[in-house]
């Protein structure tokens, strides 16, 4: 590897900006604009968001973070209060009242 030697002492560190951290942004930038694109559900393009400014591409981003992340607990909400089960917290098998009261099934 070749280390090159500036006569600028800041002139890998403009603004704070490092070799090393530099593609950890890159990272983070294309995957927020990948999923204000994927998650938008056709109504951004990437070019589009690629374009925005920062502050309302990162507006868009957190709501529509906050909206699916409210999407997930209300639909795991209504799925664990509808849920019922013949196991109780300790993985034993309950007999449910209906079995209780049907007859057995002989099948000759």
């Amino acid at each position: 590897m070749v280390v090159r030697r500036s006569l600028f002492q800041l002139i890998l560190t403009f603004f704070g900006l490092t070799l090393e951290i530099a593609s950890q942004f890159r990272v983070n930038l294309f995957t927020q604009i990948h999923e204000i694109v994927f998650h938008g559900q056709g109504g951004y393009d990437w070019e589009t968001v690629y374009n925005m400014p920062i502050w309302l591409r990162k507006f868009t981003f957190h709501k529509m973070q906050e909206y699916y992340n409210n999407q997930k607990s209300e639909s795991e909400s209504t799925t664990n209060s509808n849920i019922k089960t013949l196991i109780d917290s300790n993985g034993k098998v309950q007999s449910s009242e209906l079995a209780k009261k049907s007859k057995p099934v002989s099948y000759k």
